[in-house]
Order: structure tokens, then sequence, then C-alpha cells
């Protein structure tokens, strides 16, 4: 596997580390070690997965509060979406900083987005599939969401949704005291 760091520290993004030969190829998608090595979460207790039909659906931005924050590694098996995580890491420097890539079925890339962060995507392509480990079991009493479009944090998604939950959709402007759980 290849770590690349992302510009907001703690976050990756994971490409496969391909051997090939005239039959196709093999990669590691997770190694313990490896994760252990780079000081990531080695360990997950689920796997979720999500079909969205339509293009230019939006999921998120969603997270955990502590003691049940949540590590994910997420990663596209069909389609393509535009992953972001955002930092609500209180005292990080890069508090309220935004990181964006594609993750597709072809390129095979994920995002390690680690505790503290909020994370979503909108997809690129219809039938888009994400598959993604956490490291916490859902806490829906810890549950919190972001507005897509909050103008605290000015996220640069690379269109407008044309398909959102209400759950999503009609989230109130970013308050510190609920957001974070003060």
């Amino acid at each position: 596997m290849i770590f690349v760091e992302t510009p907001i520290p703690g976050a990756f993004l994971i490409e496969l580390e391909k051997r090939g030969d005239e039959r196709g190829f093999f990669a590691r998608a997770f190694c313990e070690n490896e994760f252990t090595a780079h000081g990531l979460a080695p360990r997950f207790v689920q796997v979720n997965n999500s079909l969205s039909h339509g293009n230019g659906t939006l999921r998120g931005m969603h997270y955990q509060l502590t003691p049940k924050a949540e590590t994910k590694l997420v990663r596209c098996i069909r389609g393509a979406l535009f992953d972001v995580i955002l930092d609500l890491r209180e005292g990080s420097s890069t508090f309220g900083k935004s990181f964006g890539a594609e993750l597709s079925a072809e390129n095979r890339r994920m995002m390690y987005v680690p505790k503290g962060f909020a994370h979503g995507f909108i997809t690129l392509e219809v039938d888009t599939e994400a598959f993604y480990f956490v490291d916490e079991f859902y806490a829906p009493a810890e549950e919190r969401c972001i507005r897509w479009n909050d103008p605290r944090f000015a996220i640069a998604w690379p269109a407008r949704p044309d398909v959102i939950s209400d759950k999503d959709g009609n989230q109130k402007d970013f308050d510190p005291a609920w957001h974070l759980g003060k």
C-alpha cells in the first residue's frame, strides 16, 4: 500500500501497490502491520456498504462524538464519488479545513478518515457503491451531521447535489456546543 499524506495531518489517501502480470494484478487493501507502522487505527469492528442510484447524490457530513468517534477507511467499489473529510478536532491547527478526492472503482483509492473528522461524499456516476470500515460501532445518541453547504466551512464540492436526504439537507449552521458535544 502507498500512504499519501493529505494537507490535513492524520488523514491519508491510500493507493494500492499493484503487483501484476498477464493475469492482472494482486494488491493488499489492508495490512494491520502497515497501518500500525503509519500510526493508523489497525482494528475495525463494522463494515458498511452504501449504494446511491443517482449521479449527484450527497451523503454527509457525518461523524460521532467521543467516546464513540469513528475512524473510517472508505473505498468506492462501483462508479465514482468525490469523498470529503472535514477536520473537527478541537485544538487542531487545521480545524474547519476540508479535503476532497475522487475515489472510484477504477482508481481503487481509499480515504483514511481519522477520529474527529466529519465525512461525506457526492456521487459522480449513477449506481455508485461505497464500502467502508469503521473502528467503532454506530451510536445514534453520539451521531452528528454538518450541513454540506455550511458557510463556516465552505467545502469545495465539485457540483451541487441533485439528491440529498432531509436529514443531511436540513441541518442548522455549525454550533460548537451541539456539534462538538460541549
